[in-house]
């Protein structure tokens, strides 16, 4: 065999690895996703915030794995086998929103995870996704997918310049010798910066506590500079104390934490409070 025709052959049987690597992850989420959406089927006439309680528990233990998110094109990826804070969060409101339609289907999910994923609900390259938390909550609210209720519980302005992606853009891969992916990022980043956001203090939390509901999802704020949100959870009431559930690093997979949230803040050196979206 000769040195061109060996190397037409590698790479086919690469690309065929990669199919059938690719086929066998879809089927393996597919059936996390019937598993789960015929449990939150039997609880359809509750709340969504519930059914992403219940879609939450029903991931516990699933493991921690950051990027998954980076392909190129960007595309929707779905994946229920390896999840980080932000990805959990939004795979248990989409199985909920899917739980409650006439008739749930895996597309149906994947559509759904798109419209929360996605600035509008469209992809239109790295820059339409919504990178940022604060911003997040801010285009599901306009969506109608979930609430901004920071500003009715906290009532306290979170003013700071938000432009880290911009001022690290080799820290993101898509970004890296991307000029119009940082100018779009950029714009975004003043637009947001120039957005009247608002949060819950740490020190305020306890005394407002009994605002928040199950299920409701929150990000933690930082005094890192250009960060607006540094970490994701869902909020879990055991009783009157607030805890939550969330993928965690440290843990290496998605538990529900032994703190209280007013614990956790307090024991993170850069966390500043929270902002929450309840689930519509």
């Amino acid at each position: 065999m000769n040195k061109k025709i060996f190397l037409l052959a590698s790479m086919l049987l690469f690309s065929v690895s990669i199919l059938l690597a690719q086929h066998s992850s879809h089927n393996a989420d597919e059936a996390i996703y019937k598993h789960i959406l015929a449990e939150l089927q039997q609880h359809s006439e509750k709340p969504t915030s519930e059914l992403v309680v219940i879609a939450g528990k029903l991931l516990m233990n699933t493991p921690y794995v950051a990027h998954t998110l980076e392909t190129e094109p960007e595309q929707v990826i779905v994946n229920l086998r390896e999840l980080d804070c932000t990805t959990f969060a939004e795979n248990c409101l989409a199985l909920a929103r899917t739980a409650q339609t006439r008739k749930p289907s895996f597309k149906q999910f994947k559509n759904e995870l798109q419209l929360i994923r996605y600035r509008g609900g469209e992809i239109n390259g790295y820059p339409s996704r919504l990178h940022y938390f604060s911003d997040w909550i801010l285009d599901n609210d306009k969506k109608q997918t979930a609430k901004s209720v920071s500003q009715s519980i906290g009532n306290t302005s979170f003013n700071k310049t938000i432009n880290f992606m911009s001022q690290h853009p080799s820290s993101y891969k898509p970004l890296k010798n991307n000029a119009v992916f940082i100018e779009a990022l950029h714009k975004q980043e003043q637009e947001l910066t120039n957005t009247n956001l608002y949060y819950i203090p740490t020190e305020k939390l306890e005394t407002v506590k009994h605002f928040i509901k199950n299920g409701d999802i929150f990000g933690i704020t930082t005094n890192i500079g250009g960060l607006d949100i540094t970490h994701v959870g869902i909020a879990v009431f055991n009783g009157d104390e607030l805890y939550f559930m969330h993928a965690s690093s440290k843990a290496e997979k998605v538990i529900l934490s032994e703190e209280t949230l007013f614990e956790y803040l307090q024991n993170q050196k850069t966390a500043t409070g929270i902002m929450i979206a309840r689930p519509l």
